[in-house]
């Protein structure tokens, strides 16, 4: 009966809330409770005398509209501050980036380092701000798929350009959170979305420490902000054309990735890529034979801690991405985020005791991040057992893949492209391959059913399902639908394409703005602190040679 009622009392609230398509500042139609009038009746006083009273229809429909108000008031109030302290912890995650970067970097870019780390957070805010938010989220509304209902639908949001049969490519509404976006329940989603965007500008950062010029980073990070993150991530996560590719063509739930494998960080795996073969290797890392030398960053200790605050963090991006409290599968989530994360990391550790002779403590620590971010995108579709599998892979793919990398001639300073975009991709076709179909049911507005005989089948309208059939969620190959792999790996490739592009053509336009995107080789020996921030990052050690006492011809 009591859940019954829960679910009538929702019923009524979300039926309300989707008549509403103005802003709502204040949030006060999400999170107000109200009465709802009954014609000519007044409720009467409680008490004995009044009994009779109470049980009257009249008063016993206002009373249920009124629980069915207050219940709305906690269901969103409760999903606003899971998302947003979920997105203030993602936010934390920064301090992690700062903390693993700097420390694989050497003393005399300390300052360089950790400045690129803080400021690409103003830096991503004020480009999202700006337009990046609208291209991302300005349409969620206006396709079939619909804004998350957690959090009311953001029925504001609503205007997408769209080709041929409404393929939804880049939202329209939202600049500058103003006018229809000027509204609570976008501004949860906007901090949200924007922490991520933040994410992804951040993971190119380490692999081209020690040499990225700041005035090019500055500029680079603005448009990855403003056009490049948002316009992919529209197409995931914002009701885009990857995500239609389910309820229009019925290929699987379309396209899916819970907490951005893909869209996240195999989008900044990529551009870090892109933009360290762009810049070339740092001096000293390659012998006059082309071998690898080993750079070796300052800090350990400084690298652990950051792992660490990075892994806490997690749990706000993976867990914070069911966009509500009131989602039971976060508890399932989180324990396949630690999972796979230990598996990858004891994984690492192993797989680098056995190739060095020593457990390297950096490499380990690339080995957790790796099973963190693999396991982003299946962390809500997968079971622990697959989870943890996941991680083993991770770290077997984040130690072969460092090494195959360097060797390859490809300088990346703290290893991103192999635990950002190698990850990123084993994540997204681990989730074609085992999801098991227990979550996700009507993802992007697509409906799979087993049927009786054991078939698979879709289904855009649900009362169109043949009697009997079961409701699927998230199903992979392993479990009988090898379309969700396809779809997976679809995205996988609009993102790498889409990605390497974008990096090389703006990177490119922005390196000639700037006259050159890598600093001087007299700046890059003495260091980048003083040069290009004014300050160093440890005054006792300044390196004693100065750029200009520099020849750079004993260097190459």
């Amino acid at each position: 009966m009591l859940p019954g009622v829960f679910f009538l009392t929702l019923l009524i609230a979300v039926a309300d809330l989707s008549a509403q398509a103005i802003p709502d500042p204040n949030g006060a139609f999400s999170t107000t409770p109200t009465a709802v009038s009954v014609p000519n009746y007044t409720v009467p006083a409680p008490g004995p005398a009044n009994d009779a009273e109470w049980n009257k229809p009249e008063a016993l429909a206002k009373n249920l509209q009124a629980v069915a108000r207050q219940t709305s008031s906690n269901y969103y109030s409760i999903n606003f501050i899971w998302v947003l302290g979920a997105a203030f912890l993602v936010m934390f995650m920064q301090a992690g980036f700062a903390l693993i970067e700097t420390g694989l970097c050497r003393a005399k870019n300390a300052a360089h380092s950790m400045s690129l780390n803080f400021l690409i957070y103003a830096i991503g805010i004020t480009g999202f701000f700006i337009c990046g938010f609208a291209f991302m989220c300005g349409g969620v509304n206006g396709t079939s798929i619909g804004g998350p209902a957690s959090l009311g639908g953001l029925p504001t949001l609503d205007q997408m350009v769209t080709v041929g049969d409404g393929w939804g490519i880049l939202g329209k509404t939202g600049f500058f959170l103003s006018g229809s976006a000027y509204d609570a329940r976008v501004a949860v989603w906007f901090l949200f979305m924007m922490v991520f965007m933040d994410t992804t500008a951040t993971i190119p950062t380490g692999a081209c420490a020690e040499r990225l010029s700041f005035k090019s980073f500055f500029l680079f990070s603005l448009f990855i902000g403003m056009f490049t993150f948002p316009v992919f991530a529209c197409w995931v996560w914002g009701g885009g054309w990857l995500a239609q590719l389910g309820p229009k063509l019925a290929m699987a739930h379309g396209a899916v990735d819970f907490a951005g494998a893909g869209v996240v960080h195999l989008q900044g795996g990529v551009i870090a890529l892109v933009l360290t073969s762009m810049l070339g290797p740092r001096i000293g890392k390659y012998d006059s034979k082309g071998n690898p030398q080993p750079i070796i960053g300052h800090d350990v200790p400084m690298v652990l801690l950051g792992t660490l605050i990075l892994a806490f963090g997690w749990f706000g991006m993976n867990c914070g991405n069911a966009l509500g409290a009131s989602d039971g599968r976060i508890a399932i989530i989180a324990v396949n985020t630690a999972l796979s994360s230990g598996a990858a990391t004891l994984t690492a550790c192993l797989l680098v005791w056995c190739f060095l002779g020593k457990p390297d403590p950096s490499l380990t620590s690339n080995g957790m991040l790796a099973g963190l971010v693999a396991i982003s995108g299946p962390c809500a579709f997968v079971s622990p057992a697959s989870a943890f599998l996941i991680g083993i892979v991770a770290g077997i793919l984040v130690i072969t893949g460092i090494f195959v990398i360097e060797k390859a001639g490809i300088d990346d300073a703290v290893g991103a492209v192999s635990v950002h975009g190698i990850n990123g991709l084993w994540g997204l076709i681990a989730l074609g391959l085992l999801a098991d179909g227990t979550y996700g049911a009507g993802w992007n507005g697509c409906h799979l059913f087993r049927l009786t005989d054991g078939s698979l089948g879709y289904f855009n309208d649900v009362a169109k399902a043949p009697a009997g059939a079961i409701e699927m969620g998230i199903t992979g190959l392993f479990y009988g639908n090898g379309k969700q792999l396809v779809v997976e790996l679809i995205l996988a490739a609009v993102a790498i394409i889409w990605n390497a592009a974008m990096a090389a053509i703006i990177f490119g336009i922005v390196g000639k703005a700037t006259r050159s995107n890598r600093v001087s080789p007299e700046v890059e020996i003495a260091g980048l602190d003083i040069p290009e921030m004014g300050a160093p990052g440890y005054p006792d050690f300044i390196n004693a040679v100065a750029p200009e006492q520099v020849q750079p011809s004993e260097y190459q």
